[in-house]
């Protein structure tokens, strides 16, 4: 026998403004409405998922009608955002610019909006690179945020009072903790699972998530973000050192290298190289050794032992113990989560 659509007495269905501006990555955007439209029909498969959805999902715009986001998809949104006059949750998801590059100013009506209604209540959340709307309202100066690593420079050149720790795939902040952010591209996920879980219950998001296979990444970023050491510093004598060191980032006793070919005294080396990089050199090292290590755990069946050697580390144990510090996983447990399926290899014919 079909489930009766009840209401939870004098709860008020909390009103959600999906930002949808040009830049907008279109499958971000609608993944998020669709989960939050999804209650009513997934309400006759879990008990724990309420038959009326909690949420009132909005996409809100510059201007009412069709918009044409980042990818060339046209999308059509429901109201001009100024039509808005009540909302209990903003998100500005995904957004994609050319080289990264956010210019601030794009949108000061809208940033002004933002503030008016976070001033009354609201939560204001970003997905990935929609943290740059966020920077702009000033409401993160002073406190943590997360995004996707491959925004950080144009974000700390435009916010420098914030805070970043790339390595959390979801921050909550602010007074009442209704600053949300999420990390790199399908960390949408987590933002709306935290949502749901936060304004419906647990267990309907475990619900939600084991139904739409949506993932929580319980690891952080940390094992996503690659290696990418400031070159851009000024320093010939150290960045002929780092162009070295991307082909022997193995050799043994890897500091008394450098130093020897720097023709700089040692302290002096250790001193130039750390301001230079933000690095001290052994952790430089370790770092490019790491990146090594999980291109070769991704893409090869070689042993991890072998690998430890490979990149230059006698004791496999030491070894697992740096790559662990460093991306905060095992080796086996990196490998099992980026190497490619079996599913998913190319077919061989005979």
């Amino acid at each position: 026998m079909p489930r009766a659509k009840t209401k939870t007495p004098g709860r008020e269905r909390l009103h959600v403004s999906l930002v949808a501006i040009p830049e907008v990555a279109v499958s971000c955007l609608t993944g998020f409405y669709d989960v939050f439209r999804i209650f009513g029909i997934l309400g006759t498969v879990d008990a724990a998922i309420p038959l009326e959805s909690p949420f009132d999902v909005e996409i809100v715009s510059l201007e009412r009608g069709t918009l044409i986001t980042s990818s060339g998809l046209p999308i059509a949104t429901h109201r001009e955002f100024r039509e808005v006059q009540h909302t209990h949750i903003i998100i500005a998801p995904t957004i994609l610019v050319e080289g990264a590059d956010w210019k601030c100013g794009r949108y000061p009506e809208l940033v002004a909006w933002m503030k008016h209604h976070h001033a009354r209540g609201a939560m204001l959340c970003s997905a990935c690179s929609g943290v740059l709307l966020l920077g702009e309202t000033g409401l993160l100066d002073g406190l943590d945020a997360t995004m996707h690593w491959a925004v950080t420079k144009t974000f700390q050149r435009n916010f420098p009072k914030v805070n970043l720790r790339l390595e959390e795939v979801l921050i909550a902040t602010g007074a009442r903790q209704e600053i949300v952010m999420s990390g790199a591209s399908a960390s949408w996920h987590d933002l709306v699972l935290y949502l749901i879980a936060r304004q419906v219950g647990p267990n309907a998001a475990q619900a939600i998530a084991r139904f739409l296979l949506l993932q929580w990444h319980r690891d952080g970023q940390t094992p996503y973000i690659p290696f990418a050491p400031p070159t851009e510093h000024g320093d010939s004598i150290v960045r002929q050192l780092q162009d070295w060191l991307v082909k022997h980032y193995s050799v043994a006793n890897p500091v008394e290298e450098l130093v020897r070919r720097s023709g700089l005294p040692e302290r002096t080396f250790k001193r130039r190289f750390t301001q230079a990089t933000g690095l001290p050199p052994i952790s430089y090292v370790q770092h490019l050794r790491v990146e090594e290590a999980k291109r070769r755990l991704e893409r090869t069946t070689t042993p991890i032992d072998q690998i430890s050697f490979e990149v230059g580390y006698e004791d496999p144990a030491s070894f697992r113990r740096l790559f662990r510090r460093v991306t905060r996983v095992t080796p086996g447990d990196y490998r099992r989560k980026f190497r490619l399926p079996a599913f998913a290899a190319p077919p061989t014919y005979i």
